[in-house]
């Protein structure tokens, strides 16, 4: 589907327009509010659908106006915000600002928040008290690594009212466990990958993000499963499609996943803009006249 087609008809079913179906999301004045519950009708209709990261206001509100209907608070924050090498240090304290910023900016998508690593393990309750803080701060829902052995995590958490998003196949807070950055779910361990899966459906997750694993998993467990799937690096038949924003606009100029396509080229666009300012000045160019008071 071309941008075009894809702006004028999503959400929309039989080729009625947006404003006959009052489309959740889209380039439409009537949008409205996503909901988790869109995301499997979205599912059911056959629709896929994008979801980027996001953590600063400008980003969200792009984003939001571009019709994305779900925005993530990775901890992905940690590389792309705090310059951390990996997601493993970053806090709660250091991405409840970035959820109160996003959610600040997005009128109508649903706002999906990660619990960091060592946030949520050591038990339900911990999970369930790091959710409310997430919560408290706007989140809309949140997001936790882990197949079956977390599914009393999100049990606890649909239980207390919190949506949850699950997140199996490779999970980079564990990358040390998994011998680092390592397609999953191959050969024999697909089978692994669907019994973690239905557990997390089991508990009651609304969404799965499915990350480095073969697309025939991953088609495998979208056919298999009621609740939407979402890929990266996962293949094209999930139910959605998840890149970090940075890599997606070409912002990041460090290595780039296989699974990453780039947009744009933004990091070029920023260099030519900082060596332009910076020529002005040292010319006298800037400020000129316009730029000044009388």
């Amino acid at each position: 589907m071309s941008t075009t087609e894809n702006e004028s008809t999503r959400g929309t079913t039989n080729g009625s327009s947006a404003a006959e179906t009052g489309a959740p999301y889209g380039s439409t004045p009537q949008r409205r509010r996503v909901r988790t519950h869109h995301l499997r009708e979205y599912k059911q209709r056959g629709e896929p659908w994008p979801m980027l990261t996001s953590y600063d206001t400008y980003t969200a509100r792009i984003f939001d106006q571009a019709g994305i209907p779900v925005l993530l608070v990775g901890d992905s924050a940690a590389n792309n915000v705090y310059g951390y090498e990996s997601s493993l240090p970053i806090t709660v304290e250091e991405m409840l600002p970035l959820v109160r910023a996003v959610v600040g900016a997005a009128e109508h998508a649903l706002v999906v928040a990660d619990l960091p690593f060592g946030s949520y393990q050591a038990s339900p309750e911990e999970a369930v008290h790091t959710a409310v803080r997430f919560m408290k701060a706007g989140a809309h829902a949140v997001k936790l690594e882990g197949g079956a052995r977390y599914a009393a995590h999100v049990d606890a958490l649909v239980t207390a009212g919190i949506p949850v998003m699950g997140h199996i196949g490779f999970t980079p807070q564990s990358e040390h466990g998994l011998g680092g950055y390592r397609v999953q779910a191959r050969g024999d361990r697909a089978e692994e990958l669907l019994t973690d899966a239905r557990a997390l459906q089991d508990a009651g997750a609304f969404a799965v993000v499915l990350e480095m694993v073969s697309a025939a998993a991953a088609k495998r467990v979208t056919a298999e499963l009621t609740i939407p799937t979402v890929g990266i690096g996962a293949g094209p038949d999930c139910d959605g499609q998840v890149l970090v924003w940075t890599d997606m606009a070409g912002l990041n100029t460090g290595h780039t996943a296989r699974f990453v396509k780039r947009y744009a080229e933004l990091g070029d666009v920023l260099a030519r803009a900082a060596d332009s300012f910076a020529a002005e000045v040292r010319d006298g160019r800037f400020p000129a006249p316009e730029h000044s008071f009388d």
